[in-house]
């Protein structure tokens, strides 16, 4: 064999898909370049080109992992993920407010960031037991593990990062086909009905379930001037960093904002503002252009797979990972509040990236591991 040939071999061995894989490695090399001219600190880059090291290592490992492993112990998964939240609350490490973090003594450890991944898969798993549509035991079973994943989560509290988690779990629900439909045969009661219940939901949860700062934020969203050097002074900031980038931008580490630190968190959430200051308009439009190259791939395995679990599980995954694109770049530009979502392989940080690799990672196992009848294994 030659050289090229024996690469190709244990490439195929490793189960990498290839497209998503570069389509990865080319947009978090993105995310480096643009990291580096908001930090200009080669100890930062340095620090996370081991959390990328490490994330793609874990990627490597997860895409050896038949789904139907993945299946069989989603239960097990679920309820060491909802017994970590519990130690979290009871014995939990606070930091800003916050009880988020259990103490390891070598580490602090999210389990929140775990229950990303394992909600998708215990909602899947659920799901495709039986025929779709599912059944309404089925999916009144879903929406408790979800709603017990979200309220332990907002418990912290962490109304972002519980929202996140629902909506990963919905999302799978969402492409089971599952339908709500309250009253038959009047699909405009149905939907006065929904909006009621939304608009309900609204009020008691401004009324009794959020807390001060939550509203703040909600508040300075609406308009940023009511607090401009307290609670609005990171949307102004954003915002006069992504409208002064215009079309072409002012160039690599020549963005004002970022570079004379008016702009807060511009490593982490608010590296979009950067993006969009120092590269304009079609610097916003490249990275996109990734994002969609990114969308479109893990929607291509998805479809393509041969069983119920692996198409509900990676479409879920990838309109997860969506959602973190469109959350982070709303939450930038003032469409959205403030709710600490990163940028998806450009912000910085370890625990939020290791968990988008291992979803990916899930993704490229739907692809090479061939295995429709899960159940037989057993």
């Amino acid at each position: 064999m030659t050289r090229i040939d024996k690469l190709r071999h244990y490439w195929h061995y490793f189960k990498m898909d290839t497209p998503l894989f570069l389509i990865l490695m080319g947009t978090s090399m993105f995310g480096l370049l643009m990291l580096y001219s908001a930090s200009e600190s080669m100890g930062l880059i340095f620090k996370q080109i081991v959390h990328f090291a490490l994330a793609v290592s874990v990627m490597l490992v997860v895409a050896q992992i038949p789904l139907y492993l993945l299946r069989h112990y989603s239960p097990y998964l679920m309820l060491f993920g909802i017994f970590l939240l519990l130690l979290v609350l009871l014995f939990g490490s606070s930091s800003g407010g916050a009880q988020r973090w259990l103490d390891l003594g070598f580490m602090r450890f999210q389990p929140s960031e775990l229950m990303k991944i394992i909600v998708p898969i215990a909602i899947a798993s659920i799901l495709s037991e039986k025929t779709l549509p599912p059944q309404p035991m089925s999916a009144l079973g879903s929406i408790a593990a979800i709603a017990a994943t979200v309220l332990l989560i907002a418990k912290q509290p962490d109304l972002g990062t519980s929202l996140l988690i629902g909506a990963s779990g919905l999302y799978v629900l969402f492409f089971s086909g599952f339908r709500i439909q309250i009253i038959k045969h009047n699909k405009w009661l149905n939907l006065s009905v929904v909006f009621g219940v939304i608009i309900g939901s609204g009020y008691v949860a401004w009324n009794y379930l959020l807390i001060a700062y939550q509203k703040k934020r909600i508040m300075t969203m609406i308009d940023p001037s009511l607090d401009p050097l307290g609670a609005g002074y990171h949307i102004l900031q954003s915002k006069i960093a992504i409208g002064s980038g215009g079309l072409l931008g002012k160039g690599i580490e020549q963005g004002s904002q970022s570079q004379l630190n008016f702009l807060p968190e511009h490593t982490t959430d608010f590296i979009f503002a950067v993006i969009a200051e120092e590269l304009g308009f079609l610097g916003v439009l490249l990275l996109l252009f990734f994002y969609g190259l990114i969308i479109w791939r893990c929607f291509v395995i998805s479809f393509e797979s041969e069983d119920t679990f692996s198409k509900l599980l990676g479409a879920s995954l990838t309109l997860i990972f969506f959602t973190y694109v469109f959350v982070n770049i709303g939450m930038v530009s003032g469409l959205l509040p403030v709710v600490g979502v990163p940028l998806p392989l450009i912000s910085y940080g370890g625990s939020s990236l290791i968990t988008l690799f291992v979803s990916f990672g899930i993704i490229m196992s739907i692809r090479k591991h061939k295995t429709p009848n899960y159940l037989s294994k057993f």
